[in-house]
């Protein structure tokens, strides 16, 4: 059996592509707008994409195939260390930031500004088991990050 070298790149760009979609897909499929915390833990997952990205297509070096898997990795757990701190503010273990999100594309007239939904960051609006999106963010985005570190640590065998 062999280890694929291309594993840990693999994961590294699979993860952030699928939480970023799956944070799409509750904005536009499910109407849950994102408050300004939210759209903070989707740039280090938009940053992950493109490093996974360019770490695919720089596979013939793996030494710099690596490091951009570890950097992919390293943003990945960024936007899980922002969720836990999300996650904290809507569970009310700490204060977050006094200013809440519209929906991010700034309106251009007055009536647009006027109906745009006013989100807050300190109020979950969706839950499961209750644990809100930020806190599978959290975990998700930890446990790929650690999967990654993981998989990078171990050498390419091959054996028959």
């Amino acid at each position: 059996m062999t280890k694929s070298r291309l594993t840990a790149p693999a994961v590294a760009l699979a993860a952030p592509l699928l939480l970023y979609s799956g944070a799409l897909v509750s904005q536009y499929g499910f109407g849950l707008h994102p408050c300004e915390m939210c759209y903070w833990q989707r740039w280090p997952h938009q940053a992950a994409i493109v490093l996974a990205l360019l770490a695919l297509l720089l596979r013939a070096n793996d030494r710099a195939m690596r490091a951009l898997t570890l950097l992919a990795a390293l943003a990945i757990a960024v936007s899980g260390a922002i969720g836990i701190y999300h996650a904290g503010v809507e569970y009310g273990f700490w204060e977050g930031i006094t200013t809440c999100a519209t929906g991010g594309g700034g309106p251009v007239s007055l009536d647009a500004i006027m109906n745009a939904p006013l989100i807050r960051c300190d109020t979950a609006q969706w839950t499961l088991a209750g644990i809100s999106l930020a806190g599978f963010n959290a975990i998700f985005s930890l446990g790929a990050a650690a999967l990654i570190l993981t998989l990078l640590r171990r050498k390419t065998t091959s054996t028959i």
